[in-house]
């Protein structure tokens, strides 16, 4: 997740009078004293960088992965039809020869049609994966020409069983033909497209001869996309993988971070004791800020919920990470209810819909920049609503 521009500032209170005293415009762009500058940004490319960007910025999670299989282009399509300010254009991970396709996991059992094709049977294994033992189809055992053979399927069809209507129409796309298709969508639109790619598991790749920062690297600089200004945000939940980027480009970079308890598997791999309550503590984001733009941290680390899933008080996340120069783009908003916090669900039925809207007013209200959304349409009504009350 996230990245910024030192919107810290204005923390809490201040914050939301200032969103308070704007409006939105129909394409979903904050406008007013200082929307208005932002929205002439947007006609111009979005010279400004992450400055030019709607607050609280909305991204499309994967694309828009509440109404189609997520990372294809179709549902990176939708999320900038929906309106989406980014597109999670995509999670990065390699071929056996190489090149840089867009998949949730290096596994692709769960997300593609992998297993209806005999040929690749004998491919299905079992390996271990940042300490975990994982079995099925790995993208790393498949050349780019043989992935090109495969076809997205919906992850979790439990809650989204009218995204399998769109089981097997859309091939996994490479991250350089996301570049071009950016390119592309930006002409047609008349306002840049921004991408927010996420670095899968690097350590991992890293040590099978696969590194994939020198490989991004190299066709951000392709396509003239490895600048400050660049509408190409990487991410990763290794801070070494970010590091790494900011010696080869010099793109907004995000470290995204999980559980309080959990350790990024770099730090485990080097032997660094440090856990996540470590990294967002004022001297850990200090150092993050040294060569990161922003955090992209779990809802839970902004607002904690209790043993019964209900929200507790937010946490003083958002006013340190703003006070180290950095901004959040927390993860993952979605509209079904086992995603949301108790006191947002209405019902049982795992497909069904609770109190979203509810929800991101509680996380809009903590002052974060934006957040990860897998429908974007929802998350601008409800940016909209937060907005303007």
């Amino acid at each position: 997740m996230g990245t910024r521009e030192s919107n810290e500032q204005a923390g809490g209170t201040g914050r939301r009078a200032l969103l308070g005293a704007a409006v939105l415009g129909a394409s979903g762009t904050i406008l007013g004293p200082i929307g208005t500058a932002r929205a002439a940004d947007a006609r111009h490319g979005g010279g400004r960088g992450l400055k030019g960007l709607p607050v609280p910025t909305v991204i499309g999670h994967r694309g828009a992965s509440g109404y189609r299989p997520e990372h294809t282009l179709a549902a990176y399509q939708l999320a900038l039809d929906m309106g989406a300010d980014i597109v999670e254009a995509g999670d990065l991970v390699p071929t056996r020869d190489g090149h840089i396709v867009c998949r949730h996991e290096p596994e692709i059992g769960g997300t593609t049609d992998v297993a209806d094709h005999p040929e690749f049977a004998d491919r299905r294994t079992t390996k271990t994966l940042d300490g975990v033992a994982v079995t099925g189809w790995f993208t790393e055992d498949f050349t780019l020409a043989e992935l090109k053979r495969l076809r997205a399927i919906e992850r979790i069809p439990a809650n989204r069983p009218h995204n399998t209507l769109y089981n097997g129409r859309w091939e996994i796309p490479t991250f350089e033909e996301v570049l071009r298709w950016q390119d592309e969508q930006t002409r047609k639109r008349g306002k840049q497209v921004w991408i927010y790619p996420e670095t899968k598991h690097p350590t991992y790749f890293r040590g099978l001869g696969l590194g994939l920062e020198e490989r991004v690297a190299k066709l951000l600089r392709r396509y003239g996309k490895d600048r400050r200004n660049s509408p190409v945000i990487l991410q990763s939940f290794e801070p070494t993988s970010i590091q790494r980027f900011s010696r080869l480009v010099d793109n907004p970079l995000v470290v995204l971070l999980s559980g309080a308890n959990s350790r990024p598997w770099d730090f485990v791999e080097s032997g660094d004791p440090r856990t996540v309550a470590d990294l967002i503590t004022p001297k850990g984001l200090k150092e993050i800020a040294s060569y990161a733009q922003g955090i992209g941290p779990t809802l839970d680390l902004v607002i904690p919920r209790d043993g019964s899933g209900r929200l507790t008080e937010p946490t003083t996340l958002v006013r340190d990470a703003h006070r180290a120069g950095l901004i959040l783009h927390p993860y993952t908003l979605r509209n079904e209810n086992p995603f949301l916090p108790a006191d947002f669900r209405k019902g049982t039925d795992p497909d069904a819909y609770g109190d979203v809207f509810g929800a991101y007013r509680a996380y809009f209200a903590t002052g974060i920049d934006g957040v990860f959304t897998d429908h974007p349409d929802t998350g601008l009504l409800a940016r909209e609503e937060f907005v303007n009350n």
